[in-house]
């Protein structure tokens, strides 16, 4: 069984992490390709407008394996030129697929997202909470920097102050509390988790496809880059959008108060 499970029911796809066993660690052997081949295939694939990223069983993602640190193997093991270079082509890969995605994704954060896990889960553009979940960026409680691109994604998601706090004290909050620091937007019980992320998806993948990639392209470009470059980008990017089928059939359903057909053109 793959440790990272793929499910496409029409526009939507769901992605899950699968060692509900250990809590879904990531950064082992062999996840960066399995992450870069799943996010490569959603953006390859036009009829996808949205992704969903949940964990298997009781946790969403404990972050890396304490274990394999303590031994010093797997991921871990060698010197620190092997480390690095294990870092770069395993944990930071699955980060910066996760980033690359093209469509929406929607974090459903069943349980702990602690470390790796929590900044996984802040990739998402949109993270809804089971009851039951807990985050936390507690690296320097085991002695280590947030060696995955945590001290620029976390500060990006909840504020300099709230990650500061995070990092400086290893402390966890619940669900109710990443809700208040605006880390999720809502919290549902854990039962109905994947029906709100579900309904949430659909939604979504009601939008003009090309356009909801551009959208979200613009979005992740606008927390970089200046004001003057976004202007020019969004005059580019709606250029091509007035160009598009969908364009002319959403004008024509709103004026004639109907549902669009959108078709990716």
């Amino acid at each position: 069984m793959s440790a990272l499970l793929f499910e496409k029911n029409g526009p939507i796809v769901t992605l899950t992490i699968n060692r509900p066993e250990s809590r879904n660690p990531l950064g082992e052997e062999g996840d960066g390709d399995l992450f870069a081949q799943a996010c490569l295939r959603i953006n390859s694939d036009r009829e996808v407008r949205c992704a969903i990223l949940t964990g298997a069983g009781t946790a969403f993602s404990a972050g890396g394996n304490v274990k394999a640190m303590r031994e010093r193997s797997g991921s871990f093991a060698g010197a620190g030129v092997h480390i690095r270079e294990r870092y770069r082509t395993g944990i930071h890969r699955i980060v910066r697929s996760v980033w690359g995605l093209e469509v929406p994704l929607i974090a459903a954060v069943n349980g702990p997202a602690i470390g790796l896990g929590n900044d996984v889960a802040c990739l998402a553009d949109m993270r809804i909470a089971a009851d039951t979940a807990i985050f936390g960026a507690t690296f320097l409680k085991i002695g280590l920097v947030p060696g995955d691109g945590g001290s620029w994604i976390l500060p990006r998601t909840i504020g300099h102050a709230r990650a500061a706090e995070l990092f400086f004290t290893g402390d966890t909050i619940d669900a109710q509390t990443a809700l208040s620091w605006g880390l999720v937007s809502r919290v549902v019980p854990a039962a109905s988790l994947m029906d709100e992320a579900r309904a949430l998806a659909a939604k979504i993948v009601r939008q003009p496809p090309d356009v909801l990639r551009m959208t979200k392209r613009m979005m992740r470009e606008g927390q970089n880059v200046s004001f003057d470059i976004i202007m020019e980008m969004s005059a580019a990017y709606q250029a091509l959008a007035h160009l598009t089928e969908d364009h002319k059939e959403a004008v024509e359903a709103f004026f004639e108060k109907r549902p669009a057909n959108y078709k990716g053109q």
